[in-house]
């Protein structure tokens, strides 16, 4: 039985070509290798899932690639690219702050920097989660990050930029990588269903994005789990079905229910329904109705004093 990779892992980007949804900053780096415009420290800030780490590896493999292409993309060839890829590069090290993050931690990488790279040009610490840090980690480490040697290359990553101290903030090179697109979302699922042989609905495709919050990552461990579920053929139905979401047709019908004055439908439709009889239920002789939203729409337009639940 082959062993499964989920997608997140499977289709994580590997070259600056393959980073969806952050083409600013991706040229800005590609610029920046070219003309030999590299910061020795970089700050990569933003939401869960929206390329940090990745963008942090890649920018580690290409600038220690000794055959660069015309479009400042790794050859995934040379002896430090596929070191690289085989996760044996001794130029790269990783380090999760969330875990590491105290003055010892910080000590121990500092004296690692003094040591000239085995192979390539630069040594590139990758720091995940470095708002984790301690206080006196960060005053650690101010030192080497204001003179690094000129080998020593960082690349910070947070989830929490206002966490970090002015002090390490100024010494930083910060991009700040915003939420990816809901179509730049839809259209990577896409390709990634036409790779697995998925036969997925553009609109069962549109609500994983949706729900996934313009993380990547989030959005394709929801279409794993609806793959899971729905198997080969991936409906509209069977992913609202399977997420415990509303159809639009619910709304739709609410919404012309009250702009028509409609209040019997309108509170029938958002009201709290028994399966097993087929009858209303009014707590305490009050309309429950299940949608907080569209009770408060209720209260708010007519005066009814319907009980608001919530999910």
């Amino acid at each position: 039985m082959e062993d499964f990779v989920v997608s997140a892992r499977k289709y994580r980007p590997s070259t600056f070509k393959t980073v969806i949804g952050q083409k600013t900053i991706v040229n800005t780096l590609k610029n920046a290798i070219s003309d030999h415009h590299l910061a020795q420290t970089f700050l990569f800030c933003g939401q869960r899932g929206v390329g940090k780490t990745s963008c942090a590896r890649i920018l580690a493999k290409t600038i220690n690639c000794f055959n660069l292409s015309a479009e400042t993309e790794a050859c995934n060839q040379c002896e430090s690219c596929v070191s690289f890829n085989d996760g044996r590069s001794m130029n790269v090290h990783e380090l999760d702050a969330a875990s590491n993050n105290s003055v010892d931690d910080i000590r121990g990488l500092i004296e690692q920097v003094r040591f000239a790279p085995q192979l390539g040009k630069y040594k590139v610490y990758i720091i995940d989660e470095v708002h984790m840090l301690s206080q006196a980690a960060f005053n650690a480490f101010l030192k080497t990050l204001e003179e690094p040697p000129a080998h020593a290359i960082f690349i910070l990553a947070t989830t929490e930029k206002h966490k970090i101290i002015p002090t390490i903030l100024s010494r930083c090179q910060i991009f700040d990588f915003k939420r990816i697109q809901l179509k730049d979302v839809a259209e990577h699922l896409a390709y990634i269903a036409g790779e697995e042989g998925v036969n997925a609905a553009p609109e069962a495709l549109h609500i994983i994005a949706e729900k996934g919050d313009g993380s990547m990552r989030d959005s394709l461990s929801i279409f794993d789990q609806m793959v899971s579920f729905a198997g080969k053929e991936l409906t509209y139905k069977k992913v609202i079905d399977n997420l415990n979401i509303l159809d639009y047709d619910y709304y739709f019908k609410v919404t012309d229910a009250i702009l028509q004055g409609d209040i019997p439908t309108a509170a029938g439709s958002a009201c709290y329904f028994n399966n097993q009889n087929s009858t209303y239920e009014y707590p305490n002789n009050r309309p429950y109705c299940c949608d907080r939203a569209i009770g408060e729409i209720l209260n708010r337009q007519f005066g009814y004093n319907i009980t608001r639940g919530g999910y």
